[in-house]
């Protein structure tokens, strides 16, 4: 049996319980049809399924286990249902990257840069180990390169862009940088001690985006949009703390309760038209600032 075969099966094993909770003769049934589809042999005894959900594991990180009551196997939700779904959102990348030489007219990917994912390792291995790091990074407002030493933190995504949370020898400030402008990196053999008092869910509890707070607490935000963006705002919240007040023909209506940012700004602006703001006073008074100013480029 090749190494392709095999990689080929775990994938089926994986998207048929993604579906479905199986018993093994589902699961087999499944497998034999689908090496009729494909022209390959997935068909497998049950004490090679055993190693194969030990592999998924090892390869995928993704645990399947068994359900004696009924009878099913089923794939295990982690506690961190985001790194869960991750996991499985990578899982689907992969396989259809791997196919993609075989319909590559019918895939179109986004045109960008590296967004520094090569980084990811090393600082995943840095945080875990408390190790001090350096690299160059180049900052976007001001365009210049600056050597940074720092203890890093914490990862955090945004917006398909990774970023590093970590606390910057030069003032002892925890900033975030965005590893598609890191350069050089280096991950030193000297120790950090760890910052209890550093918690990233705490941290961005309240934030929107990657800025960090700029107010001493959160405000409550009132947000009104049209019934056809209100789709796209139900089936994508803007945060965890989004709650609906209104849902009608007229509107979509929510509340939320955040730290009003950069970031937030920009994503209110970016909805046009299809959104208003109830209150704050201060966040409608910074959207018809920058829109006056939007509008005053074009007179």
């Amino acid at each position: 049996m090749s190494k392709k075969e095999a990689i080929l099966r775990y994938s089926l094993i994986i998207n048929r319980l993604r579906l479905k909770d199986s018993s093994f003769k589902e699961i087999d049934d499944y497998l034999e049809q689908e090496s009729i589809n494909q022209g390959y042999n997935f068909c497998i005894s049950e004490r090679t399924f055993d190693r194969d959900r030990k592999d998924i594991l090892a390869i995928y990180n993704i645990e399947i286990k068994y359900d004696f009551s009924s009878k099913v196997y089923y794939i295990a939700q982690e506690d961190n249902n985001g790194v869960h779904n991750r996991l499985l959102e990578a899982f689907d990348t992969f396989n259809a990257l791997n196919l993609s030489d075989k319909i590559s007219k019918g895939i179109h990917f986004e045109t960008r840069k590296s967004i520094g994912t090569e980084n990811l390792h090393g600082m995943v291995h840095s945080i875990q180990n408390q190790l001090i790091i350096q690299f160059d990074y180049h900052k976007f407002y001001n365009n210049q390169i600056t050597h940074r030493t720092v203890n890093p933190l914490a990862l955090k995504e945004y917006k398909n862009r990774w970023y590093i949370m970590a606390k910057d020898h030069k003032d002892d400030h925890i900033k975030s940088f965005g590893l598609d402008r890191i350069k050089n990196l280096q991950i030193t053999k000297s120790k950090y001690e760890n910052d209890t008092s550093f918690d990233i869910d705490d941290h961005f509890k309240y934030s929107f985006g990657i800025i960090s707070p700029n107010a001493d607490k959160p405000e409550d935000i009132i947000l009104s949009f049209t019934p056809f963006q209100g789709k796209y705002i139900q089936s994508m919240p803007l945060h965890h703390t989004q709650d609906s007040i209104i849902d009608n023909n007229e509107e979509y209506r929510i509340k939320l309760k955040l730290y009003i940012t950069h970031d937030f700004i920009m994503e209110i602006l970016s909805m046009g038209n299809n959104v208003k703001v109830i209150q704050p006073q201060s966040l409608i008074d910074e959207i018809k600032k920058v829109s006056k100013a939007t509008c005053e480029q074009y007179l």
